[in-house]
């Protein structure tokens, strides 16, 4: 399970992820990224941590695979939050091939799509 203040919760975060962040697809999901904006030169302030949100639609399968296919993303995004920038908003979209996939191929997307947007990765 994610901390709490790794949760993204708001409809207006997801928009802004979605709208005004990078976006990286992969086979299995999209990973959207909207990098934090600190002012380095503010004393006293501490960054926000990164946060996390996760869109698991009926596409992927019925209720019992949708909640599996978000405690995976869930478990495999927890992992690479110190990845991630401070500030940062992250939302995962599962794509319907996600509810088949086992935790290697959703580890494995994920990682390529998080290393694309960070600038690790060619376009």
């Amino acid at each position: 399970m994610l901390p709490t203040e790794n949760r993204l919760r708001r409809r207006e975060d997801f928009a802004t992820a979605v709208r005004r962040g990078r976006r990286a697809g992969r086979p299995l999901l999209v990973v959207h990224l909207r990098s934090g904006e600190t002012d380095p030169h503010v004393t006293g302030e501490t960054a926000p941590p990164p946060r996390a949100g996760f869109v698991v639609s009926k596409a992927v399968g019925g209720a019992v695979v949708r909640t599996a296919v978000k405690r995976r993303l869930r478990h495999l995004v927890r992992e690479r939050l110190a990845l991630l920038p401070p500030g940062s908003l992250v939302v995962v979209r599962a794509l319907p091939g996600a509810g088949d996939a086992d935790h290697e191929q959703l580890a494995r997307d994920l990682d390529a799509a998080l290393q694309r947007l960070l600038g690790g990765g060619a376009r």
